[in-house]
Protein backbone atom coordinates (compact mmCIF):
# COMPACT_ATOMS: atom_id res chain seq x y z
CA UNK A 1 0.00 0.00 0.00
CA UNK A 2 1.36 3.48 -1.04
CA UNK A 3 2.06 5.63 2.23
CA UNK A 4 2.17 9.03 -0.09
CA UNK A 5 -1.77 9.79 0.84
CA UNK A 6 -3.61 9.88 4.00
CA UNK A 7 -6.92 8.20 2.05
CA UNK A 8 -5.87 4.85 0.24
CA UNK A 9 -8.56 3.14 -1.86
CA UNK A 10 -9.29 -0.21 -3.50
CA UNK A 11 -12.41 -0.88 -5.94
CA UNK A 12 -13.90 -4.09 -6.08
CA UNK A 13 -16.58 -4.92 -8.77
CA UNK A 14 -19.40 -6.84 -8.51
CA UNK A 15 -18.77 -6.36 -4.58
CA UNK A 16 -22.09 -6.53 -3.22
CA UNK A 17 -22.13 -10.77 -2.30
CA UNK A 18 -19.66 -13.82 -2.55
CA UNK A 19 -15.77 -13.10 -3.99
CA UNK A 20 -16.66 -9.40 -4.63
CA UNK A 21 -17.67 -9.29 -0.47
CA UNK A 22 -15.31 -11.37 0.96
CA UNK A 23 -12.35 -9.62 -1.19
CA UNK A 24 -13.65 -5.99 0.18
CA UNK A 25 -14.04 -6.92 3.45
CA UNK A 26 -9.87 -8.60 3.21
CA UNK A 27 -8.65 -5.19 1.46
CA UNK A 28 -10.67 -3.06 4.69
CA UNK A 29 -8.83 -5.43 7.00
CA UNK A 30 -5.61 -3.99 5.16
CA UNK A 31 -6.39 -0.26 5.88
CA UNK A 32 -8.42 0.25 2.56
CA UNK A 33 -11.11 2.74 2.13
CA UNK A 34 -13.05 0.31 -0.21
CA UNK A 35 -14.91 1.46 -3.05
CA UNK A 36 -18.01 -1.31 -3.58
CA UNK A 37 -19.28 -1.24 -7.28
CA UNK A 38 -22.70 -3.32 -7.74
CA UNK A 39 -25.33 -3.02 -10.51
CA UNK A 40 -28.52 -3.49 -8.79
CA UNK A 41 -29.04 -5.16 -5.49
CA UNK A 42 -28.97 -2.22 -2.93
CA UNK A 43 -29.88 -4.20 0.20
CA UNK A 44 -26.63 -6.42 -0.19
CA UNK A 45 -24.45 -3.89 -1.01
CA UNK A 46 -25.55 -2.25 2.03
CA UNK A 47 -24.54 -4.99 3.86
CA UNK A 48 -21.36 -5.20 2.67
CA UNK A 49 -20.22 -1.75 3.15
CA UNK A 50 -21.45 -2.04 6.60
CA UNK A 51 -19.43 -5.26 7.16
CA UNK A 52 -16.61 -2.96 5.88
CA UNK A 53 -17.09 -0.65 8.40
CA UNK A 54 -17.59 -3.22 11.02
CA UNK A 55 -14.32 -4.71 10.01
CA UNK A 56 -12.42 -0.84 11.01
CA UNK A 57 -12.51 0.78 7.91
CA UNK A 58 -14.84 3.23 5.46
CA UNK A 59 -16.22 2.64 2.05
CA UNK A 60 -18.73 3.99 -0.44
CA UNK A 61 -21.19 2.57 -2.90
CA UNK A 62 -20.45 3.27 -6.30
CA UNK A 63 -23.69 1.58 -8.74
CA UNK A 64 -22.92 1.08 -11.98
CA UNK A 65 -23.24 -1.56 -14.83
CA UNK A 66 -19.78 -2.48 -15.60
CA UNK A 67 -20.60 -4.21 -18.91
CA UNK A 68 -21.34 -0.23 -20.18
CA UNK A 69 -18.44 1.58 -21.44
CA UNK A 70 -20.08 4.87 -20.93
CA UNK A 71 -21.58 4.17 -17.23
CA UNK A 72 -18.14 2.76 -15.88
CA UNK A 73 -16.77 6.24 -17.60
CA UNK A 74 -19.14 8.72 -16.08
CA UNK A 75 -18.90 6.58 -12.95
CA UNK A 76 -15.24 6.68 -12.51
CA UNK A 77 -14.62 10.25 -13.22
CA UNK A 78 -17.30 11.30 -11.13
CA UNK A 79 -15.58 9.81 -7.98
CA UNK A 80 -12.33 11.21 -9.04
CA UNK A 81 -13.72 14.58 -9.39
CA UNK A 82 -15.35 14.37 -5.88
CA UNK A 83 -11.65 12.60 -4.67
CA UNK A 84 -9.25 15.43 -6.04
CA UNK A 85 -6.56 14.63 -3.77
CA UNK A 86 -6.98 10.73 -3.76
CA UNK A 87 -6.66 7.86 -6.88
CA UNK A 88 -7.27 4.19 -6.47
CA UNK A 89 -4.11 2.23 -6.37
CA UNK A 90 -5.85 -1.32 -5.90
CA UNK A 91 -8.22 -2.55 -8.51
CA UNK A 92 -10.10 -6.07 -8.34
CA UNK A 93 -12.25 -7.09 -11.76
CA UNK A 94 -14.41 -9.01 -10.28
CA UNK A 95 -18.01 -8.71 -11.46
CA UNK A 96 -19.24 -11.67 -13.66
CA UNK A 97 -21.99 -13.28 -14.63
CA UNK A 98 -22.98 -17.05 -16.28
CA UNK A 99 -25.37 -18.01 -18.23
CA UNK A 100 -24.46 -21.78 -19.09
CA UNK A 101 -25.42 -24.04 -22.13
CA UNK A 102 -24.02 -25.82 -24.67
CA UNK A 103 -23.25 -24.16 -27.69
CA UNK A 104 -25.44 -25.80 -29.63
CA UNK A 105 -28.22 -24.69 -27.77
CA UNK A 106 -26.80 -21.00 -26.91
CA UNK A 107 -28.50 -18.26 -27.69
CA UNK A 108 -26.78 -15.07 -29.30
CA UNK A 109 -27.23 -12.56 -26.23
CA UNK A 110 -26.23 -15.32 -24.11
CA UNK A 111 -22.89 -15.57 -25.30
CA UNK A 112 -22.58 -11.79 -25.71
CA UNK A 113 -23.73 -11.01 -22.84
CA UNK A 114 -21.50 -12.79 -20.65
CA UNK A 115 -18.37 -11.84 -22.80
CA UNK A 116 -19.30 -8.01 -22.24
CA UNK A 117 -19.72 -8.43 -17.98
CA UNK A 118 -16.77 -10.54 -17.62
CA UNK A 119 -14.61 -9.31 -20.41
CA UNK A 120 -15.53 -5.84 -21.60
CA UNK A 121 -15.56 -4.67 -17.65
CA UNK A 122 -11.91 -5.47 -17.62
CA UNK A 123 -11.54 -2.84 -20.52
CA UNK A 124 -14.07 -0.44 -19.46
CA UNK A 125 -13.21 0.12 -15.34
CA UNK A 126 -9.26 -0.07 -15.77
CA UNK A 127 -8.84 2.07 -18.73
CA UNK A 128 -10.06 5.28 -16.60
CA UNK A 129 -8.12 4.12 -13.46
CA UNK A 130 -5.20 3.46 -15.07
CA UNK A 131 -4.13 6.65 -16.25
CA UNK A 132 -3.61 7.59 -12.14
CA UNK A 133 -1.52 4.67 -11.41
CA UNK A 134 0.65 5.40 -13.79
CA UNK A 135 1.09 9.00 -12.79
CA UNK A 136 1.22 7.87 -9.21
CA UNK A 137 3.77 5.09 -10.35
CA UNK A 138 1.80 2.52 -8.09
CA UNK A 139 -0.92 0.14 -8.57
CA UNK A 140 -2.10 -3.20 -8.38
CA UNK A 141 -4.79 -4.59 -10.95
CA UNK A 142 -5.88 -8.55 -9.99
CA UNK A 143 -8.52 -9.59 -12.20
CA UNK A 144 -10.97 -12.49 -11.31
CA UNK A 145 -10.37 -15.65 -14.14
CA UNK A 146 -11.44 -19.09 -13.51
CA UNK A 147 -10.72 -22.14 -13.50
CA UNK A 148 -13.08 -22.75 -17.07
CA UNK A 149 -10.52 -20.09 -18.65
CA UNK A 150 -7.48 -22.17 -18.36
CA UNK A 151 -9.06 -25.68 -18.75
CA UNK A 152 -13.16 -25.18 -20.56
CA UNK A 153 -15.33 -26.76 -19.33
CA UNK A 154 -18.63 -28.05 -21.29
CA UNK A 155 -21.91 -25.41 -20.95
CA UNK A 156 -19.52 -22.57 -20.89
CA UNK A 157 -18.01 -21.62 -24.29
CA UNK A 158 -18.91 -17.89 -23.78
CA UNK A 159 -17.45 -17.69 -20.05
CA UNK A 160 -14.15 -20.05 -20.63
CA UNK A 161 -13.92 -17.24 -23.64
CA UNK A 162 -14.41 -14.52 -21.49
CA UNK A 163 -11.96 -15.79 -18.48
CA UNK A 164 -9.48 -16.74 -21.36
CA UNK A 165 -9.19 -13.28 -22.53
CA UNK A 166 -9.01 -12.03 -19.18
CA UNK A 167 -6.11 -13.79 -18.80
CA UNK A 168 -4.07 -13.26 -22.12
CA UNK A 169 -4.96 -9.48 -21.04
CA UNK A 170 -4.16 -9.56 -17.87
CA UNK A 171 -0.24 -10.38 -19.17
CA UNK A 172 -0.60 -8.11 -21.77
CA UNK A 173 -1.29 -5.54 -19.27
CA UNK A 174 1.05 -6.40 -16.93
CA UNK A 175 3.90 -5.72 -19.38
CA UNK A 176 2.70 -2.76 -20.56
CA UNK A 177 2.74 -1.43 -16.97
CA UNK A 178 5.54 -2.62 -15.31
CA UNK A 179 8.17 -0.07 -15.47
CA UNK A 180 5.51 1.78 -13.46
CA UNK A 181 5.70 -0.32 -10.44
CA UNK A 182 2.23 -1.74 -11.07
CA UNK A 183 1.64 -4.96 -11.10
CA UNK A 184 -1.19 -7.04 -13.05
CA UNK A 185 -2.37 -10.73 -12.25
CA UNK A 186 -5.31 -12.57 -12.49
CA UNK A 187 -6.42 -14.98 -9.78
CA UNK A 188 -8.74 -18.63 -11.10
CA UNK A 189 -10.47 -20.12 -8.82
CA UNK A 190 -12.12 -23.61 -8.94
CA UNK A 191 -15.27 -24.21 -7.73
CA UNK A 192 -16.37 -22.08 -4.88
CA UNK A 193 -19.26 -21.54 -2.12
CA UNK A 194 -20.88 -18.42 -3.81
CA UNK A 195 -24.44 -17.92 -5.87
CA UNK A 196 -22.03 -18.39 -9.06
CA UNK A 197 -22.61 -22.22 -8.55
CA UNK A 198 -26.29 -22.54 -7.84
CA UNK A 199 -27.65 -25.12 -10.08
CA UNK A 200 -24.05 -26.95 -9.88
CA UNK A 201 -24.03 -31.04 -7.87
CA UNK A 202 -21.67 -29.84 -5.13
CA UNK A 203 -21.84 -33.61 -3.99
CA UNK A 204 -21.14 -35.05 -7.38
CA UNK A 205 -18.37 -32.20 -8.37
CA UNK A 206 -16.49 -32.60 -5.43
CA UNK A 207 -15.67 -36.02 -6.17
CA UNK A 208 -13.23 -34.88 -8.61
CA UNK A 209 -11.38 -32.53 -6.35
CA UNK A 210 -8.47 -33.85 -4.68
CA UNK A 211 -9.35 -31.66 -1.83
CA UNK A 212 -12.96 -33.09 -1.43
CA UNK A 213 -14.63 -29.71 -0.89
CA UNK A 214 -15.71 -26.95 -2.72
CA UNK A 215 -13.39 -23.60 -2.12
CA UNK A 216 -14.57 -20.59 0.77
CA UNK A 217 -14.47 -17.00 -0.85
CA UNK A 218 -12.45 -15.83 2.06
CA UNK A 219 -9.62 -18.10 0.50
CA UNK A 220 -9.57 -16.64 -2.82
CA UNK A 221 -9.77 -13.21 -0.34
CA UNK A 222 -7.11 -14.25 1.52
CA UNK A 223 -4.97 -14.46 -2.24
CA UNK A 224 -5.99 -11.17 -3.77
CA UNK A 225 -4.97 -9.73 -0.54
CA UNK A 226 -1.37 -11.34 -0.93
CA UNK A 227 -1.72 -10.07 -4.25
CA UNK A 228 -2.76 -6.28 -3.28
CA UNK A 229 0.09 -5.94 -0.68
CA UNK A 230 3.75 -4.87 -0.87
CA UNK A 231 5.19 -8.06 -0.38
CA UNK A 232 3.33 -9.20 -4.14
CA UNK A 233 5.60 -6.21 -5.53
CA UNK A 234 7.58 -8.43 -7.81
CA UNK A 235 4.50 -10.86 -8.98
CA UNK A 236 3.32 -9.65 -12.20
CA UNK A 237 1.73 -11.01 -15.00
CA UNK A 238 0.77 -14.33 -13.49
CA UNK A 239 -2.62 -16.66 -13.31
CA UNK A 240 -2.34 -18.27 -10.28
CA UNK A 241 -4.67 -21.04 -9.79
CA UNK A 242 -6.53 -21.46 -6.18
CA UNK A 243 -8.82 -24.99 -6.93
CA UNK A 244 -8.34 -27.80 -4.49
CA UNK A 245 -5.68 -29.74 -6.77
CA UNK A 246 -8.42 -29.57 -9.54
CA UNK A 247 -6.67 -28.33 -12.30
CA UNK A 248 -2.99 -26.70 -12.48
Amino acid sequence: MSNKYSIVFALVTGGSRGIGRAVALRLAQMGYRVVINYMSNDAEAEKTLALVREAGSDGELLKFDVSDVEASRLALEGWQKAHPDDYIEVLVNNAGIRKDNLLVWMEPEDFTRVLTTNLCSFYNVTRPLITPMIRHKYGRIINMASLSGLKGLPGQCNYSAAKGGLIAATKALAQEVGRKNITVNAVAPGFVKTDMVEGLDEAELKKTIPMNRFGEAEEIAGLVGFLASKEAGYITGECISINGGLYS
